[in-house]
């Protein structure tokens, strides 16, 4: 621009700049010198995202901000008003622009081409000290930000596999409280036919017997669906052989009950007394049945609250305190168990019981590991597996966490702790979860390694142990 345009009190206003208004006068005129001065318009481009930055930009008056790409959305992450600095700063290592920087509305700026920055430190040292602490705290503002984003796409992830967690128990729960109804008018029913059928002490003692072995404790076993199926199969045929209702074989079938026990009721009652003592012993199992039913779905919901109070140490003061790497690892995989089964993926987890503790931020180190399962998950095929195994190794404890995923190519390995860098499409990852992974670490004193090859990609957290 001509030095007709400059204005005059340019000089005076550079003067009064928040940022590096308190520099020595001969610095300010050599940044006037070496610089430019713009008035710019609302939806001007000062940076554009991946290109370099060509210029220290100085706000004198209006506003810029600078929007990135975040969680598959766009994002407004800093501002600069009046008095800031934006733009390429002394010292800084930033080779690209991480997102667009966007003037909102018309801007008064001095710009400074970088070709002269490398003088800055030498003819303003002033500017400098001040420029450098500009950059620190963008940096800070950055790192905010990302964790921010990031912390809301694990919350979203926790959020997404809590709610199918804890859809099946509750479904359960509901559904068996409705047949709770049905049952109890079946049992009324059939306890007063069983009242009215007049057995002696010795079928009365065997029908106890039978009741309580449905009634005392659940089945010893779980059957797989084709064993329940033949040994429902089996009791609708005695019960046809003895005149009684087939249909009573679908109580039976999920209890201890054998047909040598109804083989002996049978020598002792017949008729109809046989058919209504197994009637009421049906319906007693049946009731009995639901109400475990509903138990262990409240359980489980019970279960799942506690893993996730656990995930998060919602409940605990932010501060180091010792950490039970078993209880954190367990709840991890208990809030991330939905998504493995929507890939019909093999996870677990190896701890012994003897693990020492490791001081740290329990909910810090439990989104360590839920990224890191997270992008194992991600890495393998259906029906894949991962694996995470923790042991002392010398003063230190060290978490595996190992998939059988294709692996990670070597010419990217190096860059996969950098932030915003991912293999997953657009939409898919922040780039941000390994980036954050390393700090937390860090915050923990704890460090990460990675070894990878086809078949076989392992994680390994090393973390001192407590005490």
């Amino acid at each position: 621009m001509t030095r007709a345009q400059i204005p005059d009190d340019l000089l005076d206003r550079l003067a009064a700049h928040r940022t590096v208004g308190k520099a020595p006068r001969a610095e300010l005129e050599w940044l006037l010198a070496h610089g430019a001065y713009e008035r710019v318009e609302a939806g001007t481009l000062v940076a554009r995202k991946g290109q370099p930055v060509d210029a220290l930009y100085l706000v004198l008056k209006g506003y810029v901000a600078h929007f990135m790409e975040q969680g598959g959305t766009t994002r407004k992450v800093m501002e600069w008003r009046d008095g800031d600095a934006t733009g390429q700063l002394p010292y800084s290592r930033m080779t690209a622009a991480p997102g667009n920087s966007v003037v909102q509305e018309l801007s008064e700026l001095v710009s400074v081409p970088v070709e002269h920055l490398p003088a800055l430190p030498v003819e303003c040292p002033h500017v400098t000290a001040a420029l450098v602490h500009a950059m620190v705290d963008r940096a800070r503002a950055f790192k905010v930000s990302d964790l921010q984003v990031e912390k809301m796409a694990s919350l979203g992830k926790l959020a997404a596999g809590l709610a199918h967690e804890l859809n099946n128990p509750a479904s359960a729960a509901a559904r068996s409280a409705q047949l709770v109804a049905q049952a109890l008018v079946e049992s009324e029913e059939a306890s007063r036919a069983y009242g009215a059928a007049a057995l002696d002490a010795r079928a009365l003692a065997l029908v106890d017997r039978v009741r309580s072995v449905c009634g005392a404790r659940p089945p010893t076993r779980v059957l797989s669906p084709l064993e329940r199926s033949d040994r429902e199969e089996a009791l609708a045929d005695w019960l046809t052989d003895h005149d009684a209702d087939d249909a009573l074989a679908a109580s039976l079938a999920d209890t201890d009950v054998t047909k040598a026990m109804l083989d002996e009721l049978a020598a002792a009652a017949t008729g109809d007394q046989l058919r209504v003592a197994l009637r009421w012993v049906a319906a007693g199992c049946a009731v009995r049945g639901l109400a475990r039913d509903i138990e262990r779905a409240a359980a489980r919901v019970h279960e799942l609250v506690t893993a996730v109070k656990g995930f998060t140490y919602m409940d605990r003061a932010s501060s180091p305190e010792p950490v039970d790497l078993a209880k954190g690892l367990g709840d991890t995989l208990a809030v991330m168990a939905a998504k493995a089964r929507t890939k019909s993926a093999s996870l677990t987890v190896d701890v012994p019981r003897d693990l020492p503790r490791v001081l740290g931020f329990g909910g810090e180190l439990n989104q360590v590991w839920a990224n890191l399962v997270d992008n194992a998950l991600d890495a393998i095929a259906d029906g894949g597996r991962v694996t995470v195994a923790a042991r002392a190794e010398g003063p230190s404890v060290v978490v595996r966490v190992t998939d059988d995923g294709p692996g990670i190519p070597a010419d990217v390995r190096g860059r996969i702790f950098d932030p915003f860098f991912t293999t997953k499409p657009v939409g898919k990852g922040t780039g941000l979860g390994l980036d954050i992974v390393r700090r937390l670490l860090d915050r923990n004193d704890g460090s990460i390694e990675l070894d990878s090859q086809p078949g076989r990609t392992e994680f390994r957290v090393t973390l001192p142990a407590a005490g």
